[in-house]
């Protein structure tokens, strides 16, 4: 098999996972958001660390020791990350995969956004006009939910954030991982104790098969990143913004056709307008 060819498979991969994840997040009833995002973190650093191990790639542990502005970069990789996936957690328990899925979409335009104000960055016109048309979907979603969309919102800055804080550390996918969920152990440790200690945790007291699914998290967390890093290495930069539309598309027909989430005629428009800008933005 051609390396090209792999790479779409592991980015197919990736986004197909990405995109059916609200499917495994509701068999995950009936813990809550802050469980299930402290589950997340503590499954993910145990999995990645015996991949890690398993493949002897523990030396950048020390090389990271030495570099402080590293860590502290890890450490806000880590904070970014937990608001995206506490927030994605909250928003697919609280029934609105509508707008997870919209978040995705406007990912790439904030990330755009980002590039412009913090890497002083040049636009073409044509991103220009995405930025504009991106903005208008934003105020005519506003209007159709009677507020702002803070959760997409919220999803989109904290992944695109996410992105240019990865992209200064230049950390490999299991790595940058490993030591993200590492910063952020600790406290989620000290959540579940205390959730224990209060008679709150639902880990053990629902099913044998319950227990397994919030163990399985962390494989959840990690398979689909690592999928991505193979076909990051392996694709043309042009491919792999164009597959990055799968996970949201799958996420808005998971909420519409599986969880029947309401679609007005208002949220279409703003949704259609999403689409033009992403189209502007590719062109």
């Amino acid at each position: 098999m051609t390396p090209l060819r792999l790479g779409y498979l592991y980015g197919i991969g990736a986004y197909l996972l990405w995109g059916f994840f609200p499917l495994y997040l509701r068999l995950l009833r009936p813990t809550g958001p802050l469980e299930i995002l402290a589950h997340r973190i503590v499954w993910s650093v145990l999995f990645v660390a015996l991949l890690l191990a398993a493949l002897r790639n523990v030396g950048f542990l020390r090389t990271l020791a030495r570099r402080p502005r590293a860590l502290a970069g890890v450490a806000v990789a880590a904070a970014l990350i937990a608001v995206n996936w506490g927030t994605y957690i909250y928003g697919v328990n609280s029934e609105r995969v509508v707008e997870t899925a919209l978040g995705y979409f406007i990912t790439p335009l904030v990330s755009v956004l980002l590039g412009v104000t913090v890497l002083r960055e040049r636009l073409r016109r044509g991103q220009w006009v995405a930025l504009g048309i991106g903005t208008a979907a934003v105020a005519v979603l506003a209007v159709d939910y009677g507020r702002l969309p803070w959760l997409a919102l919220a999803l989109a800055v904290s992944f695109a954030g996410y992105g240019l804080v990865k992209k200064r550390l230049g950390l490999p996918a299991a790595e940058g991982l490993f030591a993200e969920s590492a910063v952020l152990a600790l406290p989620a440790l000290g959540y579940l104790g205390w959730l224990g200690a209060t008679g709150g945790l639902t880990f053990g007291h629902v099913s044998a098969g319950h227990a397994a699914l919030l163990v399985l998290a962390g494989a959840a967390t990690a398979i689909p990143l690592l999928l991505f890093a193979g076909a990051a290495n392996r694709l043309p930069l042009t491919a792999l913004g164009m597959l990055q539309y799968l996970a949201p598309i799958l996420q808005l027909g998971c909420g519409v056709l599986i969880f029947h989430e309401p679609m007005p005629p208002a949220r279409l428009a703003g949704f259609a307008l999403v689409w033009m800008a992403l189209l502007a933005f590719t062109t």
